[in-house]
């Protein structure tokens, strides 16, 4: 049975609660690695610069303690198959969604299904609704 290592398990420690609760039951049945939970300043401000986020902190998701937002790839990782990351993402809304915990992932950012009006392609993200 799939678990986290412990440099997932740490950064997932980073995260809200009902985010940890998600993937730890997602990890039990679609193994993954988390990315990314908390991040602050300067590396928030890297990934801006870089053009591999949209926000500079303190306005990311990700920016808070504790972090409403999570990178999580399905393991092993492989950056280019994308139809591997919509259904890993696909899995991880369902069970989101089971646990009464609503998403949005990064492939989708409007939720309306459809991964082709998203402007900003982010795979690995998922975050909180508020």
């Amino acid at each position: 049975m799939p678990k986290f290592g412990t440099s997932s398990q740490r950064r997932l420690d980073t995260c809200h609660p009902d985010l940890k609760m998600v993937f730890k039951q997602v990890v039990l049945d679609f193994d993954c690695s988390i990315l990314c939970g908390y991040r602050g300043e300067e590396e928030q401000n890297r990934l801006a610069d870089s053009g591999m986020s949209q926000l500079r902190f303190p306005n990311g998701n990700h920016n808070q303690i504790p972090s409403k937002a999570v990178d999580a790839m399905p393991y092993p990782i492989d950056w280019n198959d994308r139809e591997r990351i919509a259904l890993f993402a696909g899995y991880v809304l369902g069970v989101g969604n089971s646990m009464g915990v609503e998403l949005v992932w990064g492939g989708d950012w409007n939720g309306n299904r459809v991964t082709t009006d998203t402007g900003f392609y982010d795979g690995p993200h998922f975050e909180l609704v508020d």
